[in-house]
């Protein structure tokens, strides 16, 4: 039988019919075994977990098959409970598929320490400005001690006790400047307004 013939034959015919099915078929169950593989279509949509603790937040994830992980602490923010959630990723609203990692930053326990600078020498202004600066709150009530340098760094206070530089101290702390007096003598607690003095 020559080539012409073959092609002309029902077999030729009967034979591209299979074929030509069995590539649908074959593209058929390729989709539906991505579509299963890839959870397409599938939509799952991140639920709210701001002050939530890990434990309620890894609960509300089991619950709608997601993952999670804990990334470093974020700066403390007084207005959320220690140690809950205070950003997520993908946020709130977001869609997701199953099995999605949401991740997760948690709210310090507390301000983190800061380390003291070496003011001894500048002026109230600078002083105030840099602690400010690095997060610390500034007394509005000045220690003056007997010194030729009037409102000259002569030292800082925390809750009455010295501080030194390199000490650490908690953010958000608020610290008393010791201030020379110009040499009037006194040796006495001030209380004076910081922005009244202080021009930023």
């Amino acid at each position: 039988m020559s080539i012409i013939q073959f092609v002309k034959s029902k077999l030729f015919l009967k034979q591209i019919l299979i074929a030509f099915v069995g590539l649908i078929v074959f593209v058929f169950v390729i989709k539906i075994v991505l579509r299963f593989s890839t959870n397409h279509n599938q939509k799952i949509e991140v639920p709210n977990l701001s002050k939530l603790s890990i434990e309620e937040a890894a609960m509300k994830l089991s619950e709608l098959d997601l993952d999670y992980i804990v990334i470093d602490s974020a700066s403390y923010n007084p207005e959320y409970p220690k140690f809950s959630v205070i950003e997520q990723n993908p946020e709130a609203g977001d869609f997701v598929k199953e099995k999605r990692k949401i991740y997760l930053t948690l709210n310090p326990s507390r301000y983190r320490d800061v380390m003291i600078p070496n003011l001894n020498g500048r002026t109230k202004r600078q002083a105030i400005s840099e602690l400010r600066a690095i997060g610390f709150i500034v007394s509005s009530e000045f220690i003056y001690v007997n010194d030729i340098g009037k409102d000259v760094v002569r030292g800082m206070r925390y809750k009455g006790k010295i501080l030194n530089p390199n000490d650490k101290l908690q953010k958000n702390s608020e610290i008393t400047l010791v201030l020379g007096d110009g040499g009037m003598g006194q040796d006495a607690v001030e209380k004076d307004s910081i922005n009244d003095d202080v021009e930023f």
